[in-house]
Order: C-alpha cells, then sequence, then structure tokens
C-alpha cells in the first residue's frame, strides 16, 4: 500500500506537471498562446539563443584591458560537473555579437567556426551554450513547440478514420483530435523536423497575423524599424516540411477544402531542447557519412496503417544529425578534419538554410557553430576552395588562457580529493596553472611601442608579463614612475599579438596535458597528498620529452619559451606563498599593523605634497610632516635609486586615480599598493630570520619523533600555527610538513 501511495504521489506530480508546463495543445489553443506572447512564439534559431545568453544574464569581470562582459551561461545551468567556462570571455561576446547580426538580418546566413589550439575549450564554450539551451527550453519563456498529426480510430470515426468519407453528425462538432485519448487514435504522425506550428498557416495569412499579434504588443511589424522585433525569414516566409505538407494537401482536398476540418487533426507538442536525445541540438563527430538522408515511409509500413487518404501519397522521413537539430545548434567538431566533400554542402547551406536531398529539400533553422585547431585551418586556408567558404564563415579565435588564475579554475573543477582518492595539498594546481601560463607567453616585440618605453617592454619578463596580466602588478625591481608606464601598457602588451597568425596563447602546454600530470601527480608515493612537489617533478618530466610536446621545440628568446627554467621559477613563487603563509600562521605580526603604519605614512605624505600642517594625536599642535618617520619607511619600500619627491607625489597621484576608478570603493591601501606591503613584510622577517628559523623548526620536530623535546608552550605555539595553517590555507599535517621541509631546504638553510 505504501509502494502504491508513493508512485501514486509521483503519478499525481508527474501529470500536474504535464499540465502545467502546456505539453499537448490543439491548433486554437497554440494560436491563443501565440497571440498573448508573439515575441516568444515567433523566434528562430538564432533569437532563441541570444535569448538564452540574456536569460542568465551578465557580469562585469576584472580583464587585462580593464572589465569585461561575461555571460553568466557559460558558469552552466546544468549539473556539468567541469562544464564551466573558465575565462575567454572575448570568446564569448564574439558569439553574441554574431548571433546578434543574424537577429538583424533575419536569417542565420554563415557558419561560426571557433579555432584555437588544441585544448582551448572550444567544445566546453558550446557544451555550455548546450546546457543553457536545455535548461531555458524547460521555463514558460523558453517554451519550444512543434507540430504533428493526429488520426482518429474507427470507434470515434467511421469510415476511413476521419476523412475520405463523410463523418456522422454527432462527430461534426468536434474541433480537434488534439487530446483524444490513446486508444481513440490510430496514426499519430510527428515531424521530424520540428516544424513550426504557425507553417500550418499559409505565408500570406501568416504574415498578416503575425504582424497584428505583434502591433497589439507593441513591438511594430517585425521589420526592425517600426520596432525592436524582426522577424526572421524562416518564421515570416516557411514552408511545411515534404512530409508535412503531403499530410496537409492530403486532408485539404478529402475535405473539399475545408480548412477548420484539416486542423483537427493538428496537435500541438511542447518539445525541450536535449543533448542525450539530439532534440534540437546535435554534436557531429568528424566522420565520412552525410548529415542528412530521407527514408519511404510509405514503402516499409503496410498501407493499413495509414489513413485512407494518404494510400497513394508517398511520404518520406528525413533523418540524420541537420534534421535531429533544427530549430536549436548543431555544432561540428573539428569540422576540418573531415574530407572537404563532406562538408562542401555548407557552403550553400550556411546561405541558403536549405540542403537538397534526392526527394525533396530540407529547410532548416539551426545555429551553425564549428571548431577547429589552427593546423587544420592553415592548411584549409591554402586550397582554392576556402575562397569559396570565406564569405560564409565567421572565424572566432579561442586561444589558450594567458592568466593563470583562471587557468587554476580548470584544473580545481576536476583535481578533487574524489577524483585523485587524496587530499589535494593547497597550490597543487596553481602552480601547474603558472608553469601552463608561463609556456604560452611571447616576448613583447618592442619596436610597437614608443620609443621612450622600448626599453621598459624589452625588459620584462614571462614572469612579470604573467602577474602584470594577472594581478595588473608591475616588477619591484621598477621606479615608481616606470611602475606606472607599465600598468598603462598592460592593455596593448595583452592585445598586442592579436594580429598575428602565430599569436599569443596560440602555442605552450595545453590544459589537457596539465591535467594529465597532475593526476600522474597524484600517483607518486612520496607524498600522502597531491603535492606541488610531486607536480614539480611531472613538470620537469614533461620538459624532458621534446618529441611529443611539440611547444617545447620553440627557440629561447630572452628568457621566454625557457620551459625547464620556468619549472624552477615556479618553485620560487610556491616558496614565497609557503614563506607568507606559515610567517602569517605563526602571528608573528598582523596584516593591521602593517595596514596603520602605511595609513600613518600616507597621511603625513599628503600633508607633506599640498605643504600643509596636521594635528599631533599626542600633543594636539598642528606641526609639519614628519620627515623622519616618512624616510625610515621610505629605506624599506622605496624602490633604489628613486628620488623622495617624485615617489611621494607618484603615491598620492595612484591615490587620486584609484578614487576616480572605484569612487564607491572602500580605501585599501594594500590592494593599491602591494608591492609596499610585500617589502614591509620581507624586512620584517628578514629582521626575525633566526626566531622564523626557529619556529619553522619547531613545527617540524612538532610532526616528528621529537615532539617530546618541546617544552609545552613550544608545543602550544606550534599546535596554533598549524592549527592556522589547516583553518586558513587548507593544509594537512603530511603537506604542512612537506612544504615547510622544502622552505627550510631552501631558505632557512
Amino acid at each position: 500500500m505504501e509502494a502504491r501511495r508513493y508512485l501514486q504521489d509521483i503519478g499525481g506530480q508527474v501529470s500536474a506537471d504535464f499540465v502545467k508546463n502546456r505539453s499537448i495543445l490543439s491548433f486554437e489553443e497554440y494560436v491563443t498562446l501565440f497571440f498573448n506572447d508573439p515575441r516568444h512564439q515567433s523566434r528562430n534559431a538564432a533569437q532563441y539563443l541570444h535569448d538564452v545568453m540574456d536569460h542568465y544574464g551578465t557580469e562585469q569581470v576584472p580583464h587585462p584591458t580593464g572589465t569585461i562582459r561575461r555571460f553568466k551561461v557559460f558558469d552552466v545551468p546544468s549539473s556539468d560537473r567541469d562544464g564551466r567556462v573558465a575565462g575567454q570571455e572575448e570568446v564569448q561576446n564574439s558569439i553574441y555579437r554574431l548571433l546578434g547580426n543574424f537577429v538583424r538580418a533575419g536569417r542565420i546566413n554563415k557558419l561560426i567556426l571557433l579555432h584555437g589550439p588544441n585544448g582551448s575549450a572550444k567544445s566546453t564554450l558550446v557544451n555550455a551554450l548546450k546546457a543553457g539551451m536545455e535548461d531555458y527550453s524547460r521555463q514558460p519563456q523558453g517554451a519550444l513547440y512543434r507540430l504533428g498529426w493526429i488520426f482518429p480510430s474507427e470507434k470515434l470515426i467511421k469510415g476511413s478514420i476521419g476523412f475520405g468519407e463523410r463523418v456522422p453528425a454527432a462527430t461534426d462538432d468536434v474541433t480537434t483530435y488534439a487530446h483524444l485519448d490513446a486508444e481513440a487514435i490510430d496514426v499519430r504522425m510527428p515531424c521530424e523536423l520540428n516544424d513550426h506550428p504557425l507553417f500550418v498557416v499559409p505565408p500570406p495569412e501568416r504574415r498578416k497575423m503575425l504582424e497584428s499579434a505583434l502591433k497589439k504588443k507593441g513591438l511594430g511589424t517585425g521589420d526592425g524599424e517600426s520596432g525592436d522585433f524582426i522577424l526572421s525569414d524562416y518564421i515570416r516566409d516557411g514552408e511545411l516540411c515534404h512530409k508535412c505538407r503531403r499530410i496537409y494537401a492530403a486532408l485539404l482536398t478529402s475535405y473539399g477544402g475545408d480548412y477548420l476540418k484539416v486542423l483537427r487533426h493538428v496537435q500541438i507538442e511542447r518539445f525541450y531542447i536535449s543533448r542525450r536525445y539530439q532534440m534540437g541540438t546535435v554534436t557531429v563527430e568528424p566522420q565520412m557519412s552525410v548529415d542528412a538522408i530521407a527514408q519511404q515511409i510509405t514503402a516499409d509500413r503496410t498501407q493499413l496503417n495509414l489513413p485512407a487518404a494518404l494510400h497513394g501519397v508517398v511520404l518520406y522521413e528525413p533523418h540524420g544529425p541537420l534534421v535531429h537539430a533544427n530549430r536549436g545548434l548543431i555544432e561540428y567538431a573539428d569540422l576540418l578534419k573531415r574530407p572537404l566533400e563532406a562538408f562542401k554542402y555548407l557552403l550553400g547551406f550556411s546561405e541558403t538554410a536549405q540542403v537538397p536531398l534526392e526527394p525533396f529539400v530540407l529547410q532548416l533553422d539551426e545555429v551553425l557553430i564549428a571548431s577547429a585547431n589552427e593546423k587544420h585551418l592553415g592548411a584549409f586556408k591554402e586550397l582554392p576552395d576556402f575562397a569559396s567558404f570565406k564569405g560564409r564563415i565567421e572565424l572566432v579565435r579561442v586561444p589558450y588562457l594567458r592568466r593563470y588564475k583562471l587557468e587554476q579554475e580548470v584544473y580545481d573543477a576536476e583535481i578533487t580529493l574524489t577524483s585523485v582518492g587524496k587530499h589535494v595539498a593547497p597550490h597543487a594546481t596553481e602552480v601547474a596553472a603558472m608553469w601552463a601560463v608561463l609556456t604560452r607567453l611571447k616576448k613583447p616585440i618592442p619596436e610597437r611601442y614608443a620609443q621612450d618605453v622600448k626599453e621598459l617592454v624589452d625588459h620584462v619578463t614571462p614572469l612579470e608579463k604573467m602577474h602584470l596580466y594577472e594581478e595588473g602588478r608591475a616588477p619591484a625591481r621598477l621606479s615608481l614612475a616606470n611602475t606606472k608606464e607599465l600598468k598603462k601598457l598592460r592593455t596593448d602588451l595583452y592585445e598586442e599579438s592579436d594580429a598575428y597568425p602565430n599569436y599569443e596563447g596560440r602555442s605552450g602546454a595545453s590544459a589537457r596535458e596539465i591535467k594529465t600530470a597532475l593526476f600522474n601527480a597524484a600517483q607518486s608515493t612520496d607524498y600522502k597528498c597531491l603535492h606541488p612537489l610531486a607536480v614539480f617533478e611531472e613538470l620537469q618530466a614533461i620538459c624532458q620529452d621534446k618529441s611529443v610536446f611539440e611547444f617545447l621545440q620553440q627557440e629561447v628568446v630572452d628568457s621566454y619559451h625557457d620551459h625547464e627554467e620556468f619549472v624552477r621559477e615556479v618553485e620560487g613563487q610556491y616558496l614565497d606563498l609557503v614563506d607568507s603563509e606559515v610567517r602569517d600562521s605563526m602571528g608573528l605580526v598582523s596584516e593591521g599593523q602593517y595596514r596603520e603604519l602605511v595609513e600613518r605614512y600616507i597621511q603625513h605624505v599628503s600633508h607633506w605634497v599640498r605643504g600643509e600642517k596636521l594635528r599631533n594625536r599626542v600633543t594636539g599642535e598642528m606641526e609639519r610632516p614628519d620627515e623622519q618617520r616618512m624616510a625610515e619607511l621610505e629605506s624599506i619600500v622605496m624602490p633604489k635609486g628613486e628620488d623622495a619627491g617624485e615617489y611621494r607625489r607618484g603615491l598620492i597621484s595612484s591615490i587620486g586615480a584609484h578614487r576616480l576608478d572605484n569612487p564607491d570603493a572602500e580605501m585599501d591601501f594594500a590592494r593599491i599598493f602591494p608591492d609596499m606591503f610585500k617589502r614591509l613584510r620581507d624586512h620584517y622577517f628578514e629582521e626575525r630570520k633566526r626566531v622564523l628559523r626557529k619556529n619553522k623548526e619547531n613545527v617540524l620536530k612538532y610532526l616528528s619523533e621529537e615532539r617530546g623535546q618541546l617544552t609545552p608552550r613550544e608545543q602550544t605555539q606550534v599546535e596554533s600555527t598549524l592549527k592556522t595553517m589547516a583553518d586558513k590555507y587548507k593544509y594537512c599535517e603530511y603537506c604542512a610538513k612537506d612544504a615547510i621541509l622544502f622552505l627550510m631546504k631552501k631558505r632557512y638553510t
């Protein structure tokens, strides 16, 4: 009884959802729905995908060029574990712009070709769009409908299943067969092409109907001039597919031209985008076979299964990826790996939205997205046929990521305790991401810059360029003036090679290769965690295999492409991070003390620049800024050779610029002057190196068999340090010990 009650509850919910979602409608009910919401029911595939991207909204995110719009659909509204797209906002905006062009043109007249190196997230971008379409199609505003045909059984209507003989008077009042029970239906014929329900209305009357509905809702006439909405050619002029047209014509003839009786056989069904079941979206892998075929259904079914009026009509059902993806999106993965003849039909299809088959011509409405790597695209450009394709393709470049925090997001999504079977130590994925990004960077070309900054640009190292892209951080070695100048050049450096065939981000380690290295590092028996030290070993191993990894064969140019050296540089970055975290966990000095020191210094500098006095906190007297106090701090934080006056004026100028860019943000000197705080911390700990070394040795003793040699006070201090490292930085005892041992060996011995 409990099982029955449980199933009844489920059944009740399924039935309620079926009714709520308006899954089955008669044509009259659909027309009512259309007049209530003509915009959503008059979209072609480009408008639908454009709305999908709009539906999930956007946000402004930091970018080396300032800020950039990110579409939240690429954060994946589905349950895909690794489906989020890290970065690639430029690509997102390019896709959105192209869809907007299709909307304004009223037709999808080009193929979008995503091109870039292997593993640059081309497929991930398209999968995120598909996942968004799936989710959106389940929302009320994303509802999609298609037509089908219903032929009632002789139990309901005597004679030839609803036509061919006169229907008895008792059934003349029937307005639709759409809602008949299954036992009252002899044949139900769906449309394989998901034909739009409005195609049942002849084009001339349909245009009037569309314009009238749009006008009533204040959307103009669909021409884009009288309102925002633009009617596509597909909705305005599209026609029924071959099979539906034959059925429609046979019914109209059978009923002596009575259009309303024909509509009784129309059933409108809501359908949902589905990747798994290839409904409204399909991925075509490289293959030799064609993408659409037609099959005669009247030849392989008994004549008795079809209505009498159709016995003499030859009907064909189209099949294939192009058919299944109609009214949605079709993806051609690695398109250029296919022989040219296998996709040459796209020349006509991308322009006319039609594909000729032997018995008829397919009329399709779908967004075409393809992907290709740079090698295949380069070879394709050399073919004579490329000139024909060029005007029908929109190229969208998808480079490797050049910001290591975004690269790290790619690995963090997959490298987890569950996937590797052990704790992932802090910075394990971060150091891998740093190395990957360093392998992708190109040396700037000084000749592209003004004469006064050529030398500055020429001396930027890969590591410095990586930090400039990620945090906007200039090297500590530079003067304040050069620091400002380099930060201004951040956008120019980032976009410098956009016009080059061999652009920055075209070559280097791919995310797939780094993921493999991380999984291999997790198998190391030397560490109980997936530790950065194991990752360094795997990166070193990659550097030795130049015959497998093409990017390793690049010539070293002023430290760029020196991949083995990059491992050592990333190791140094890791040591800096661990050193900082251990220091902070020991609580030798609080961050608040640094902030207070800098705030007081800035206060004095501000009054000094303006030539004003400030009030002494103790005496209350108005005094000149304390030169000695300022000089003491400047001896620590000011780059060597810098003029104190210029340095002070530069600081105040930077604060003013920050206020202009962030008028509502709270003043955070640690964010504005990160190098100043770093120099302060390093100076403090350099002076206390002996104490720091002793404390780290105590931690190692505590984690070994020598714990008993520590005094109770020392044990308490170590436990506090380890607790902070665990709570704040996610270390366990094993990876903390390995990290501190490595740090002691490299920095404190």
